[in-house]
């Protein structure tokens, strides 16, 4: 992996909701998730850290709060995304870590990015900018990242809870929410306990990657790694850490990588609707696998929703 550190968090977000495992909108429509279903994705890798495919529904097992559920939906194939991008444009990107961020991006819309995906920007320093909304026009990136002038300072909380309504707005069934940055939040009005709870009331999952370089910190305070980890470790995600800009396309690969060899249940929630916290837990029957996984949810009356 090169830059790439695979064991701590860092400051790439990626939100990956699903709340249903039917089949999603259709292109163009505004995606609505089933109401009866709790999804789950989840990421299964072996000793050695590769990930496992082809694993069949019965090879798995589901808890809610302690509690063994029937697997109702099931499916390993690849589920189209809504991708979005939040990116820092604060004054510690300014110069190389722009120009690198801008490159990573094009090229991971244009060569990396599923032809059934869609995308979105997002730029954020102490206030946020949409970019671009949903498009599937892989040049968009170019252009509208090319105009961004870093300045300013760095409110990453409150960028991601201004992009979860963007995730109601998408049209493919899973969404994924991109934040890359260098420096730990600075700025924000929500405090991170807020982003949390809003987290697991969206069902989001979440990756983390930091552009941490070694040596002499940044002008912002440095990446705030164990802040993140609480936000990645709740929700099934992982986190990379990239010493060097150069490595961010490397990461989002790996990411890449890992949305397409992800598989979504869902279950029959026993409690639905009662608006209290239940804990998920997922397994591998009969293998020592590592299986990463949301670790809960919040039932939602059904008057809120």
């Amino acid at each position: 992996m090169g830059d790439v550190n695979r064991g701590r968090p860092g400051l790439v977000l990626t939100l990956l909701t699903c709340a249903g495992v039917t089949a999603g909108a259709r292109v163009g429509q505004i995606y609505r998730s089933a109401t009866d279903v709790i999804a789950v994705t989840v990421t299964v890798r072996d000793e050695d850290g590769h990930l496992v495919p082809d694993l069949a529904r019965d090879a798995f097992e589901l808890y809610e709060d302690g509690r063994l559920q029937p697997v109702t939906q099931f499916t390993s194939e690849r589920v189209p995304v809504s991708f979005g991008v939040l990116l820092d444009i604060s004054d510690s990107m300014f110069g190389r870590r722009i120009q690198d961020a801008r490159a990573a991006i094009e090229q991971f819309m244009l060569n990396r990015l599923d032809p059934d995906d869609e995308y979105a920007i997002l730029g954020f320093n102490h206030q946020h900018r949409l970019l671009t909304s949903w498009t599937t026009d892989r040049s968009s990136a170019a252009r509208v990242l090319q105009p961004v002038i870093p300045s300013g300072s760095t409110a990453l909380y409150d960028a991601v809870m201004t992009a979860l309504p963007l995730v109601d707005t998408r049209t493919r069934q899973r969404a994924a929410l991109v934040v890359i940055s260098d420096g730990a939040d600075t700025a924000s009005d929500t405090t991170i306990r807020q982003v949390r709870t809003a987290l697991i009331r969206s069902e989001a999952f979440v990756y983390a990657i930091a552009i941490d370089p070694l040596g002499t910190p940044p002008l912002n305070t440095r990446v705030n790694l164990p802040a993140l980890a609480e936000l990645t470790d709740q929700s099934g995600g992982r986190t990379l850490v990239v010493r060097s800009t150069s490595a961010m396309l490397t990461a989002l690969d790996e990411i890449a990588e890992e949305l397409d060899n992800q598989y979504l249940l869902g279950y029959v929630p026993p409690s639905p609707g009662d608006g209290a916290f239940h804990g998920i837990r997922v397994r591998i029957r009969d293998h020592d696998y590592r299986v990463r996984a949301r670790n809960g949810y919040v039932a939602v009356p059904a008057r809120r929703r």
